[in-house]
């Protein structure tokens, strides 16, 4: 069998076979490690959740950053946050309407800001307005409609007194000196302290948790990296209270092999399946609808219905998860592009789900067809096309003869007829020998992408 004909969490063993050289945190076998993310590799496709204060001013999530505002000039968004709209309980079924199966939410982004009834701050929404830990009701909600929930916690806090200023501080400085001056009287060992115990926080008040998704390091000058963040003790405590876990790689653990569950492509597609050290590793892309995470009003780029399922398609098609962002209004409520958006990846993914769930990249056997992607279920050993450019009437599936069964649209499951070439090295409209040609109705189906389902010869 060839090695991407096996499932992607099988390609794990392979990756944990380690040399001597390669350090580990932990004892961890690869067939626990497969059991661990198997979840996560079938089920393909989540919800990101970026909402905090910067909701209220809409202009980006980084708008502290940009615009390199004090903690007074930002104040009046904590002072004025009352989502009085939310509802976790209307996100929670759109999610899983869209056909998500996780969801993971921004428990405190960079600006410091607390969704969480923490003990360790009064910079949390219990303090605001709306006077109540939404992210109990988030977890509560996503849960009950049976979604896997995942925690994002920022390593960055704009907000912290003890956080030394650095690189990508809104009150970033130019020189040495100046990041000197700045910095007399804070003490990052105290923000460690800070850190850890929020995350001991997450990981024990709010039951069983699959995802933590901790975000990021940026090593060298005027920067920081793993030894800022004691990530090798943070993460084995992570793995203490939460066994079953999955971490994301933005904790500067590269020199483990085991520092991060899966890589993190953000908003760019891979030309190919991730590698580390000539071997394909677990991975997920993180994209948005528009250019932002958080809510921008006045951000215009938004991605159409067939844009986001072409990203999700490919990522599958390669071997990955594609982890779609939502930012929230300031009252609490998805923005109505984005309810639009998620209504019309629903429509699609309520026919054609069985071609991303369980799916991975096709065998090296099978060609992919022109303007078309191919993913693939090694369980129930069956192939499917994506047809981005509906052909008419005459669809080449190149070197496939003797190795189909049955064809199908995937929406209705309507047979779909195929034929061979006639006598050997014999070529018609342009088939060669070993090609099929598939008999496709000049119409094309009224679904965004239509999918070919092959059932393939033993």
């Amino acid at each position: 069998m060839k090695l991407n004909t096996l499932l992607p969490a099988l390609l794990i063993l392979l990756a944990m076979n380690s040399t001597a050289q390669e350090k580990m945190l932990f004892s961890e076998t690869p067939e626990q490690k497969e059991k661990r993310l198997a979840w996560w590799t079938n089920d393909r496709f989540g919800m990101f959740i970026h909402w905090g204060l910067y909701a209220l001013p809409a202009r980006h999530e980084w708008v502290k950053n940009r615009e390199a505002l004090t903690d007074s000039a930002y104040q009046h968004y904590f002072d004025y946050f009352n989502p009085d709209l939310y509802n976790p309980r209307e996100w929670a079924k759109m999610a899983k309407a869209a056909g998500m199966k996780y969801a993971v939410i921004t428990s405190k982004h960079h600006e410091g800001f607390c969704l969480f009834d923490s003990k360790f701050t009064d910079y949390k929404a219990t303090k605001t307005p709306i006077g109540r830990d939404l992210l109990k009701e988030f977890v509560e909600a996503f849960r009950a409609e049976g979604l896997k929930i995942g925690f994002y916690y920022s390593l960055i806090d704009w907000h912290h007194p003890d956080f030394t200023i650095d690189r990508v501080h809104p009150q970033r400085a130019k020189t040495d000196a100046e990041y000197d001056q700045l910095n007399k009287g804070r003490d990052m060992a105290k923000y460690r302290t800070y850190l850890h115990n929020q995350v001991r926080e997450l990981l024990t008040n709010y039951g069983k948790i699959d995802i933590l998704w901790l975000d990021f390091s940026y090593p060298g000058k005027h920067g920081k990296g793993h030894e800022d963040w004691n990530s090798v003790d943070l993460i084995k405590m992570v793995r203490k209270l939460q066994p079953g876990i999955i971490v994301n790689d933005r904790l500067d653990l590269r020199d483990y092999a085991d520092g991060g569950d899966f890589v993190t492509p953000e908003q760019y597609k891979v030309a190919e399946w991730p590698t580390e050290n000539g071997r394909r590793v677990p991975w997920e892309t993180c994209q948005t609808f528009s250019g932002s995470w958080g809510y921008y009003r006045d951000e215009a780029t938004w991605k159409d219905v067939r844009q986001l399922l072409v990203l999700l398609i490919e990522s599958v098609s390669k071997g990955g998860n594609l982890l779609l962002n939502v930012g929230p209004t300031g009252r609490g409520k998805f923005d109505a592009r984005a309810q639009s958006s998620l209504n019309g990846m629903g429509k699609w993914m309520e026919l054609n789900s069985r071609s991303i769930y369980q799916c991975t990249q096709a065998p090296d056997e099978y060609a992919r067809p022109e303007h078309s992607l191919l993913t693939y279920n090694p369980v129930t050993k069956r192939l499917y096309v994506h047809l981005l450019d509906y052909p008419l009437q005459n669809f080449t599936l190149p070197g496939y003869k003797g190795k189909i069964k049955y064809a199908q649209f995937l929406h209705d499951a309507s047979e779909i007829r195929f034929s061979a070439p006639a006598g050997h090295g014999y070529k018609t409209n342009g088939l060669g020998s070993n090609d099929l040609n598939l008999s496709l109705p000049v119409v094309k189906p009224d679904v965004e992408i239509p999918v070919i389902e092959l059932m393939l010869a033993d």
